[in-house]
C-alpha cells in the first residue's frame, strides 16, 4: 500500500510541475533574477499555493494517532545543521540556479525530451553513482 501511495504522490507532484509549467528552466531562472528586470514571480504563487495544502495536512496529521501508511509518525531530528546539509544545499542553489533544474522538475521534464534536460539528468544520476560509491568505499574502513 505504501508504495501505491507513494506512486499517487510522485505523480501528482509531476503533474503539479507540468501544469504550473515548473519544467521550464527559462521559467525558473527569470524568478532567480530578481535584479535583472525580468523577474517572473509565477514560481513565488507556485509555492505559496503549496504551503496550503501542506498546511492542511501538518493540521490533519497531528490530530491523527497513527499515519495512513505506516505505524508511527517519525521524530523531527534533534539536531541543527551541520556542513554536509549546509553544502548539500549550496550545491542544489548553485545548480538549480546556474540550469533552472532541480531534480524533481528534471524528471518530469523528461516526458518533453531534449538535450539540456537528458544533459542533467545523466550529470544527476552520476552524481548519485558517485555519491553511493564514495560512500560505500568510507564505510568499508
Amino acid at each position: 500500500m505504501r508504495i501505491v501511495i507513494a506512486l499517487i504522490s510522485g505523480l501528482l507532484f509531476g503533474l503539479g510541475l507540468v501544469v504550473s509549467n515548473m519544467i521550464n528552466p527559462d521559467r525558473v531562472l527569470a524568478f532567480l533574477d530578481v535584479a535583472g528586470g525580468s523577474w517572473d514571480p509565477t514560481l513565488a504563487f507556485v509555492m505559496g499555493g503549496a504551503l496550503i495544502p501542506m498546511a492542511l495536512a501538518w493540521i490533519w496529521s497531528r490530530r491523527q494517532a497513527y499515519p495512513f501508511a505506516g505505524s508511527a509518525f517519525p521524530e523531527p531530528p534533534r539536531f541543527g545543521p551541520d556542513l554536509r546539509l549546509v553544502a548539500g544545499a549550496a550545491m542544489f542553489g548553485a545548480g538549480w540556479g546556474l540550469v533552472g533544474f532541480c531534480p524533481g522538475p528534471a524528471l518530469s521534464a523528461l516526458t518533453l525530451g531534449g538535450t539540456p534536460v537528458l544533459i542533467f539528468v545523466a550529470a544527476m544520476i552520476a552524481g548519485m553513482v558517485l555519491h553511493l560509491l564514495l560512500m560505500l568505499m568510507t564505510h568499508r574502513r
